[in-house]
């Protein structure tokens, strides 16, 4: 490997046609880049200059390595700024996924945030579970992604990755507006023991949350709706086509459904995570988590 401040002396020495010259550029003694111009000539194994009493000459092969010089200094030059572009937030790409619930609530928001402080910096986003999203943060195609857990669910493979809080948000039960008018306070899920219950499909991630709750409260869930996300699960409530377990951020106003805490069983929550690789430092990841908790602060129930 070429030594990038043997080939600068030997670009200077084409620029100023003198070897003391090129030192003064590089702040060293006429003496000391003649030894590194000599190092280069063995590096290469062949004749870079034609020295004499009082001048020296590139030869045809230091003319052409002189030449490819300067274009290889000018590329380090270029990574050396990008690189610092990226570690000040001037530059770069953050690629970003989040699952649907949450790019709604506050990934949107606080992308906004975001875009509108770096906007020298690349965002692409895409939309995933979190089934989906962690191989991928693990293998390095997504930065940052906003992931979720069901407590007290078994942990997904984290190997390589660091997770950090970003909410954590009680599991309610969606039931019909009509059912909730005979109903007063918390549920406790094993009333609707018989009742009807709209579920995901199993690729969603959430069905394990329903069966795991209600065998906690002591049955099985009567699944006669399946569906691929809340938004479908609340419009089936809202039908009085059942009951339904949707984390806080999903429970938005929806004709026809109201929202009852649960009593029994305790411990229903969904955490909430930004997760990144270990070893990644990136600060737009940084800068990123600071604005999606700050948009949490302002715009979750405390």
């Amino acid at each position: 490997m070429l030594d990038p401040r043997r080939l600068s002396l030997l670009r200077d020495v084409a620029v100023t046609g003198t070897i003391a010259a090129a030192a003064e550029r590089a702040g060293c003694t006429a003496a000391a880049a003649s030894q590194q111009l000599a190092a280069l000539e063995r590096d290469v194994g062949v004749a870079l200059l034609e020295r004499s009493a009082r001048s020296v000459r590139l030869t045809e092969a230091g003319r052409v390595l002189a030449d490819h010089a300067g274009r290889l200094l000018s590329s380090l030059a270029d990574a050396e700024r990008a690189v610092r572009d990226v570690a000040g937030l001037g530059g770069g790409t953050i690629r970003i996924a989040a699952f649907a619930t949450a790019g709604i609530s506050f990934v949107i928001p606080a992308l906004t945030v975001f875009r509108r402080r770096h906007p020298d910096i690349e965002l692409r986003f895409t939309e995933l579970e979190s089934a989906e999203a962690l191989p991928m943060v693990q293998a390095g195609t997504v930065d940052l992604a906003v992931t979720h857990e069901y407590a007290p669910l078994s942990r997904p493979d984290l190997r390589g990755l660091d997770q950090r809080p970003l909410y954590r948000e009680p599991m309610l039960l969606a039931v019909p507006r009509s059912l909730a008018a005979a109903e007063t306070g918390a549920a406790d899920l094993a009333d609707f023991a018989t009742t009807p219950w709209v579920a995901a499909l199993t690729s969603t991630g959430f069905q394990a949350a329903t069966e795991m709750a209600c065998r906690a409260a002591g049955f099985d869930p009567r699944v006669d709706i399946r569906v691929h996300s809340y938004p479908m699960v609340l419009a089936m409530v809202g039908a009085g086509f059942g009951v339904g377990l949707v984390p806080q951020l999903a429970a938005v106003a929806q004709p026809g459904v109201s929202y009852l805490p649960i009593a029994r069983p305790t411990g229903l929550t969904r955490q909430i995570y930004a997760t990144t690789r270990r070893t990644d430092r990136s600060p737009a990841a940084r800068a990123l988590h600071r604005y999606l908790c700050d948009v949490l602060a302002r715009t979750t129930p405390k």
